[in-house]
């Protein structure tokens, strides 16, 4: 894809720290395609059922719509910063829009069961670069001293993707037909490249002069990650950690990924995701934190829902406006502590924001006893407020620890350590959920497998006891 000559180019970032609107409009464009693929991901999952009828395919076989994507989107994201290097980075973000709106228009015209999962798999091509790229072009257009507020702002916005999601898809799929699941995202796709081309400014490629794809890395870690993601996504299915298909993709990803760990070591910087970058301190703290923190975000994100239509027999539409609150807290705390990443150390702000998840997950650990709903609510809202204060230090802290150069590859390794994280927290969860059931009240058995939910969350507090005391300053070496 060629940049249009009318596209900006890259200025340096304001020395003042003030947020002026050619930041804001970049900033808000780029935001549009996380939320595409958010949105996406929540929306399908709604309406696998409506597929299911249409096509008259087994579960088992649907499962890859979604198992898919996701493997597809997890082999794809080491390959952000290669990309970004190799040209441009804004020209590797607006193709992967395209890649991803094609493919969602393909998933559209589906024929079969098959035909969606391999279209499904083209658009997951797509949605794996969205975001990482995006984020390495927002922090070298926003610059240190607005880092903090500007990933406030674009993280906000995706913290009601999980909410509008299942409202969305239970629209379309009452009103509507499944496949506008899917051709939704055309228009959506269109308008975002559009304003990509007129407000996302061009930071230049190394072209030619780009360090060479590390194809034996490509090889080792990509089908690792695929592996180890499907068998985490497999365990609940499969009926736990003992069955073949689960441990044989486990073990299979395990050793790819100890053989790419091997590999990296010895090419170092050259390497398709760096593993010198957690030699310091700040990039690998954030990055362990982000992971655990994926485990308990993602995990906690099947249970409610799940609990919402399985217990208390609301429908994904009512499901979706129940969550709703804590999306709202999330978005205001994450105002709030993105204007204050910029001024405080990153450790109390991240601690705060732990012990407010915690707080507010504790209540549907009592599922069993029946807990009022007031206090349910609330304890949404406390709970959203602790991500939304953890997510811009965090965020913010990753980048402040790396070359502007290193940003793509920086936000490549965060963001796919953080989907690995939610696999492996959703898994466990799955398999907690299933026993549970197996031997307890429905209400009780969430109530058990919420206890675990708090024992990810507590996880966090280890990492995030090492993070900086201080302000962090912008790699410069």
């Amino acid at each position: 894809m060629t940049a249009p000559t009318r596209a900006p180019a890259a200025a340096p970032a304001d020395a003042t720290g003030r947020l002026d609107p050619a930041l804001l409009k970049t900033s808000f464009v780029l935001v549009l395609g996380p939320i595409l693929a958010l949105l996406d991901t929540t929306i399908v999952g709604v309406g696998l059922d409506a597929v299911a009828r249409d096509f008259g395919a087994p579960v088992a076989t649907l499962q890859w719509v979604s198992a898919g994507y996701l493997l597809a989107i997890a082999m794809v994201m080491p390959l952000a910063g290669w990309a970004s290097d190799r040209f441009g980075a804004r020209t590797t973000w607006m193709a992967s829009i395209a890649l991803f709106t094609a493919g969602s228009a393909l998933c559209g015209l589906a024929w079969s069961a098959g035909s969606l999962i391999a279209f499904r798999v083209l658009q997951g091509v797509g949605g794996g670069l969205i975001q990482p790229v995006g984020q390495s072009i927002v922090v070298r257009a926003a610059g240190p001293k607005r880092l903090g507020r500007v990933i406030g702002l674009t993280v906000m916005p995706l913290t009601f993707a999980p909410v509008l999601g299942p409202v969305l898809g239970g629209l379309i799929v009452e009103r509507l037909d499944w496949r506008w699941m899917f051709l939704v995202n055309v228009p959506l796709g269109l308008v975002t490249l559009l304003l990509a081309a007129r407000y996302v400014p061009a930071f230049a490629g190394a072209g030619g002069s780009a360090r060479r794809l590390d194809l034996r890395g490509l090889a080792l870690l990509s089908p690792g990650l695929a592996a180890a993601v499907y068998g985490f996504s497999e365990v609940g299915d499969a009926g736990g950690l003992g069955a073949v298909r689960v441990w044989g993709s486990l073990a299979a990803g395990a050793v790819l990924l100890a053989g790419y760990g091997v590999h990296a070591l010895r090419r170092r910087g050259t390497a398709l995701i760096d593993l010198g970058l957690f030699a310091r301190r700040g990039f690998a703290v954030a990055t362990a934190n982000s992971f655990l923190q994926g485990a308990a975000l993602y995990s906690s994100m099947l249970l409610l829902p799940l609990y919402y239509q399985q217990v208390e027999h609301a429908s994904a539409l009512e499901a979706g406006l129940l969550l709703a609150p804590q999306a709202l807290g999330t978005a205001v705390a994450t105002f709030f502590a993105s204007r204050l990443a910029d001024r405080m150390a990153p450790r109390p702000l991240i601690l705060t924001g732990i012990v407010l998840t915690l707080a507010g997950t504790v209540a549907f650990t009592q599922l069993g006893a029946g807990p009022a709903g007031w206090l349910l609510t609330l304890s949404l809202v406390v709970r959203g407020a602790g991500l939304g204060v953890v997510m811009a230090p965090g965020m913010a802290t990753v980048y402040a620890s790396v070359r502007p150069d290193e940003t793509a590859r920086a936000a490549g390794a965060v963001n796919t350590l953080n989907r690995v994280g939610g696999s492996l927290g959703t898994a466990v969860l799955a398999v907690v959920l299933q026993r549970s059931l197996d031997h307890h009240p429905p209400a009780a058995a969430y109530g058990a497998t919420f206890w675990w939910a708090v024992g990810l969350s507590a996880l966090t507090l280890v990492p995030a006891l090492f993070y900086p005391s201080r302000i962090p300053k912008k790699e410069s070496r």
